[in-house]
């Protein structure tokens, strides 16, 4: 119990996926709680009582909020086995521009991609009550 990890995520999120690699890479067990976030749970509120979003992990009940902190942390506390980043700290650098590259940009891109999609679902729902209501027929690519 002493060394008892805890991580609360829910499963499509890509940070929580970022965490359960980390600790996959270094081996590390630990005891997984899926979050309903729109229920969310006592302990997920009194462990990140700031942002109170997931990822957390927990260790030793001690919680670490954010997912690149937690795989920083991961990496430092159980530094025996797999490094997670490259000795040089050039390649380090490089490897954490592009973590806060993803962090920054994809999400927006994703964003927009559902923003389009939700655009294009309208569009066709539109046309469908023009063409069932109003015997129109138009074309839309």
């Amino acid at each position: 119990m002493a060394d008892e990890v805890v991580l609360l995520s829910f499963w499509p999120s890509p940070y929580g996926a970022r965490v359960r690699i980390a600790l996959a890479e270094k081996g590390i067990n630990y005891e997984y709680k899926e979050e309903d976030l729109k229920n969310k749970s006592s302990l997920l509120l009194q462990m990140n009582p700031v942002h109170k979003k997931v990822p957390v992990l927990i260790h030793k009940g001690k919680p670490i909020c954010e997912s690149l902190i937690a795989v920083q942390y991961i990496d430092e506390v159980w530094n025996h086995t797999n490094p997670l980043l490259p000795s040089d700290p050039y390649q380090r650098a490089q490897a954490r521009f592009w973590a806060d590259y993803v962090d920054t940009k994809v999400p927006l891109f994703a964003s927009l991609l559902i923003i389009h999609r939700m655009f294009n679902l309208i569009i066709w729902c539109y046309l469908l009550i023009l063409t069932l209501f109003f015997g129109c027929s138009l074309e839309y690519e």
